[in-house]
């Protein structure tokens, strides 16, 4: 697997010939990631799954006849990552001799190679993989950090902490790390609820929202846990807290439901992390089922797919809150008209050699080229499959 893409022209190499570059070599591997600790959100206190213990890496890295090469991920969590890498080594073949700028060309031709299994699920989150690779190459051949060459609104983006407040932490723990997170210039806080008993969850809030202060942005998630009925209670009761949003409170495909939920309350509703298409968020747009949509480009097939959606969501005058991988993110909620947030999930730390940057409350965006990663040694020690394609 490939470990340092490059960020210049090569040696030689002419603007002519870097307008002419095809791609020569492309290589998947699929990696373990583990946690360091059995994680639980309200799906696990409902017994609908089990704690989390690993994360299911896809890599992808397209290199090109004139030297230049772009890293992309998707990722799945508890199942499915075994399907993106088979579906990925299917179609990645395709790339072969392709104009690597060509990239709304190639998502499509990569689409109708798989086409008999979907164009959503499992196969775009395989070709998300691809596609994101491109973009990272696409902005190295430009000497952009990617951000920049989608046409950047800011330098940084607000910043929320996830990782400290999941179900299975003691409230003190969960103080403690926002404590933490805050003191590395993160900006807000996102807590677990969801419990079966609802009393927990307004104590939780209540105690996290004592100990940080009225000032500091506080969200709550429900991972999709709570009917309608429970969703307008507990959403009323929590209203004393001034919470930035309330996360999931519903299925994810229950479009309106949310929509009746986010007219009911005067508490922000935001979703969409756990759809697997553009068109599942249309949905949410059409019924005015959220005031802030969390798309996850992974997820939804990639950066080709996440920008379609954007220009949508502000469109509709949506906030933006992209879900995990902010290494991916923090690029494209900076181009972003509205001021968007960022989850910030330390998980994904060991995979690459580089961090990014947090500061008064927000996630600075690298001046590196592309997306700014390459993978670590440990990364390389976790993969436990690899395939390539064309030439070297």
């Amino acid at each position: 697997m490939s470990t340092a893409p490059r960020s210049s022209m090569p040696a030689g190499a002419t603007v002519e010939d870097v307008h002419q570059d095809r791609i020569r070599h492309v290589e998947l591997s699929t990696l373990t990631l583990p946690l360091e600790v059995p994680i639980s959100d309200a799906k696990v206190l409902t017994g609908r799954q089990k704690p989390m213990t690993e994360i299911v890496f896809l890599f992808s890295t397209i290199t090109t006849e004139q030297g230049y090469s772009g890293l992309g991920f998707s990722y799945s969590k508890r199942a499915g990552g075994p399907a993106q890498y088979a579906h990925a080594r299917d179609v990645a073949e395709n790339l072969l001799g392709e104009d690597p700028s060509d990239i709304g060309r190639i998502y499509q031709q990569l689409l109708w190679a798989g086409a008999s299994v979907g164009r959503s699920g499992v196969a775009t989150q395989a070709i998300a993989a691809l596609d994101i690779a491109l973009y990272d190459l696409l902005a190295k051949r430009a000497h952009l950090p990617l951000a920049k060459l989608l046409g950047s609104y800011r330098d940084s983006v607000r910043t929320y902490n996830t990782s400290g407040g999941f179900l299975q932490a003691p409230l003190e723990e969960v103080k403690e790390r926002a404590s933490s997170s805050l003191a590395d210039g993160i900006g807000g806080i996102k807590i677990k609820v969801g419990h079966p008993d609802p009393r927990v969850d307004l104590a939780r809030v209540s105690g996290i929202r004592e100990h940080l202060g009225p000032d500091v942005p506080l969200m709550v998630d429900a991972n999709q846990q709570w009917d309608r009925p429970t969703a307008l209670r507990m959403g009323r009761a929590l209203e004393q807290f001034d919470l930035t949003w309330i996360e999931e409170p519903l299925d994810a495909y229950d479009a309106e439901g949310h929509a009746e939920l986010a007219r009911a309350l005067d508490t922000p509703v935001a979703t969409g992390e756990m759809l697997s298409s553009v068109n599942d968020h249309v949905s949410l747009i059409t019924h005015r089922s959220a005031d802030i949509i969390q798309p996850d480009a992974p997820r939804i097939g990639g950066i080709t797919p996440f920008l379609r959606l954007a220009a949508l969501a502000d469109h509709a005058g949506l906030q933006l809150a992209p879900h995990f991988a902010m290494e991916i993110h923090l690029h494209l909620a900076a181009a972003y008209p509205r001021e968007p947030w960022v989850e910030h999930f330390e998980w994904l730390n060991p995979l690459f050699n580089e961090r990014l940057e947090t500061r008064d409350g927000r996630m600075i965006v690298p001046l590196r080229p592309g997306l700014g990663f390459t993978l670590s040694e440990q990364a390389l020690a976790w993969t436990t499959e690899s395939v390539e394609f064309g030439t070297r």
